[in-house]
């Protein structure tokens, strides 16, 4: 018989976890640090409406669905916008049905930008895909360098020679891990700045995504906050803060030293990264779905990712799925800003937690379209 319970990560029991952690050991597309029960439960300690559905086969634990719970019964991607990974966890032999997830977790619909989906439960309701990227070191990173130069051996030689002009101008060129927190603190008003210049949602001034990274960063556990940083001398060129587990790494903020942009510093981290990986532990340097303009210059696409919105056969469940299709249809007329001020709008639903933090989201949405416009003719 089918069954399910729907919980606050926090109360979820040890064997739940254990059979959360198989089912991301036993599939592949589940492996991402952030399609686990430890980033569920970080989630949870800094969310009070974090929930997970564990669904039951008799007394057989087969899935587990991690998300927010909105007004409504609108189910939103656990960690999101952070979470740029989500879905079902579960085994290909669960048998469920998009009808039974959502009507056994009490939902009216559940919406996803980054859906992981091996076994196709909600594949007649994705609207939209994506690539997810990443830099996978099954050889030793000369190697890997190597391939990277054979199939761009212009632009290889070009990183090549930022790196041995910033090297030249401002110092010595290398990668390192920090626990230092001022380290950190610069990391984030970096991107913060360039966030607000961009025109692009604030993901990280919510009281709440600030103390999730901050205390990842300071963590020792299984799951841990990491920053990298490129140092050339005594100046921070780049960084990266993100997750990793099991040698995983997960990457959420990306920023560079505005004085050095001459160097073009982020070309030279990732390029950097990929030969300090070994040293750091990782095997696999997950650069996450979107932007492939950049990434596929680093990295494969690992796998494919969805968008769209599930909905029940209820009222709410309907109005849901026709919200979707208007927006779907105006972002098909509307070329790219539309599609921008859709997804905007997706960040602030899921990050402002008030409804006054909403509605200063809206406003400076609309008042930021022109500075989105302007970079995105630009690029």
């Amino acid at each position: 018989m089918l069954n399910a319970r729907t919980v606050h990560p926090s109360d979820l029991t040890s064997s739940e976890i254990a059979a959360w952690d198989a089912l991301t050991v036993a599939e592949p597309a589940f492996g991402n640090p952030l399609m686990g029960p430890a980033f569920a439960r970080a989630v949870g300690a800094v969310r009070d409406d974090a929930r997970v559905t564990v669904y039951r086969r008799g007394e057989r634990i087969i899935g587990f669905l991690p998300h927010h719970r909105r007004p409504g019964g609108m189910g939103r991607p656990l960690g999101a916008p952070l979470a740029d990974y989500h879905g079902l966890i579960a085994g290909a032999d669960a048998g469920l049905t998009q009808a039974e997830v959502l009507s056994l977790a009490g939902l009216s619909a559940y919406r996803f930008t980054g859906l992981v989906d091996p076994h196709g439960v909600f594949a007649g309701v994705v609207q939209g895909e994506a690539s997810g990227y990443a830099i996978v070191l099954n050889e030793t990173p000369e190697a890997y360098m190597e391939n990277l130069r054979g199939a761009s051996p212009k632009r290889f030689k070009n990183w090549r020679r930022l790196d041995s002009k910033l090297e030249r101008e401002v110092g010595p060129v290398r990668m390192e891990a920090s626990d230092d927190p001022a380290v950190y603190d610069q990391i984030m008003d970096w991107k913060r700045d360039q966030l607000n210049r961009t025109g692009v949602a604030d993901f990280l001034r919510p009281d709440w995504t600030r103390e999730l990274l901050a205390t990842l960063a300071a963590g020792r556990g299984a799951l841990r906050g990491v920053t990298l940083n490129l140092w050339a001398g005594e100046s921070i060129a780049a960084g990266h803060f993100g997750v990793m587990q099991n040698g995983w790494y997960h990457p959420w903020v990306a920023s560079t030293n505005p004085d050095l942009g001459e160097y073009s510093p982020g070309q030279i981290f990732l390029t950097r990264a990929i030969a300090a990986m070994p040293g750091l532990g990782m095997t696999i340097y997950d650069l996450g779905p979107s932007h492939d303009h950049y990434k596929r210059h680093y990295a494969a696409p690992t796998r494919t990712v969805g968008e769209g919105t599930a909905a029940a056969s209820t009222p709410a469940g309907v109005l849901a799925g026709g919200r979707e299709r208007v927006w779907t249809m105006a972002g098909a007329r509307g070329e790219g800003m539309v599609a921008s001020l859709r997804r905007r709008l997706d960040a602030i639903a899921v990050t402002e937690l008030s409804t006054a933090g909403r509605v200063r989201g809206f406003v400076e949405a609309v008042a930021a379209q022109p500075r989105r416009r302007m970079v995105m003719e630009g690029e």
